[in-house]
């Protein structure tokens, strides 16, 4: 029991988010102007094969965009200027350490598209791609393995969506509701994985 207080309590996360863009410690909270666009955050499609990650991502990413995207997020999937789609296309779990030939340390890391359409002229006006990384300790206990990873695969979402609030609303201030110009930077690149669902 002693053991076990003694290692949650020295167990611990460490985060990375690989890109171009402010991450580390969360959207800046920016007063919304009333004529601010409109958005709507429709569920992430799910390509890997990570359950439960696309409702919990929408999640993150409506309280990212409510409090640092410069939009007003609309709940629900009524009418409104714009449309934010997502997509996890990858979750990989390779492992880091080993000692003994037991793993001591793992990393996820996911792969996130998002793009926002603009409804007034039907076009996407937007599209970005960005990784977030999340590493945590494993023990011999497999089931508490699984919940160590289900915690870091949330916290990765949570640095992704705030990683696309701060680079939306450094377009809507450089761009408006208008697509970038050509050559602009669209994000990370993806590794040559199946995007039908890549974790392992």
């Amino acid at each position: 029991m002693l053991f076990t207080l003694l290692f949650l309590n020295g167990c611990g996360y460490q985060f990375k988010v690989e890109g171009q863009g402010p991450t580390i410690g969360g959207a800046p909270t920016t007063a919304v102007k009333t004529d601010a666009p409109t958005m709507t955050i429709l569920n992430f499609e799910n390509r890997s094969t990570e359950p439960n990650l696309e409702t919990k991502y929408a999640s993150y990413t409506r309280r990212e965009f409510t409090s640092g995207s410069g939009t007003r997020v609309l709940n629900g999937a009524g009418p409104s200027d714009l449309v934010f789609k997502g997509r996890i296309i990858a979750v990989i779990v390779p492992t880091i350490d080993f000692i003994s030939q037991q793993t001591l340390e793992s990393r996820v890391t996911v792969y996130v598209t998002a793009t926002i359409e603009n409804t007034r002229i039907g076009k996407t006006i937007w599209s970005q791609t960005v990784t977030a990384s999340s590493e945590f300790f494993v023990t011999n206990d497999l089931q508490f393995n699984r919940n160590l990873q289900t915690r870091a695969l949330e916290q990765a979402g949570q640095f992704v969506a705030q990683d696309l609030a701060n680079r939306f609303l450094n377009h809507l201030e450089q761009y408006g509701t208008a697509p970038a110009p050509a050559g602009v930077g669209t994000g990370v690149t993806v590794p040559s994985v199946d995007r039908g669902g890549f974790s392992k």
